[in-house]
């Protein structure tokens, strides 16, 4: 007789049992529809004096595709340019890996705004996520021959 897995559900999930996961779905997938090339992608921004991190762009390419998972300017250096460079980068980047888009998600209370400005589409929405504001999905195609 064959054993039965247990479910389990931690107080404190940790970082390993995510990358788990993690492996688990990409050798899945990998299976399945080919290859992801799953590649982690970062753009940094880092304080000119003690090199700490306080700001860039976090994502990773997979099938093609590059997701931002996370994206952020501290407000002092906002209104400077510093975000526009940051995802120019990442998607030159993501071009070079041979990536045909974009896509990520953002708060009403964060971005859309920028993401529109910079040739994004907004492909979805959930409404009241948080309570009295939205959660946007945009994504923008790198093989347009657009810059």
């Amino acid at each position: 007789m064959e054993r039965a897995p247990v479910v389990v559900i931690p107080d404190a999930p940790h970082e390993a049992e995510r990358e788990a996961l993690r492996r688990t779905l990409i050798a899945y997938n990998d299976a399945t529809a080919g290859p992801t090339d799953y590649r982690p992608l970062a753009v940094l921004l880092k304080d000119d004096v003690t090199e700490a991190v306080i700001g860039g762009l976090w994502g990773r390419t997979a099938y093609a595709w590059l997701f931002v998972e996370l994206f952020v300017v501290p407000q002092s250096a906002r209104r400077h340019g510093f975000g526009s460079r940051l995802l120019a980068d990442a998607e030159r980047l993501a071009r070079a890996r041979g990536c045909v888009g974009v896509w990520l998600d953002t708060f009403a209370f964060q971005a859309p705004g920028f993401y529109l400005r910079h040739g994004y589409m907004e492909f979805g929405r959930i409404d009241d996520f948080p309570a009295g504001s939205a959660r946007h999905f945009f994504m923008k195609r790198l093989d347009t021959g657009d810059a």
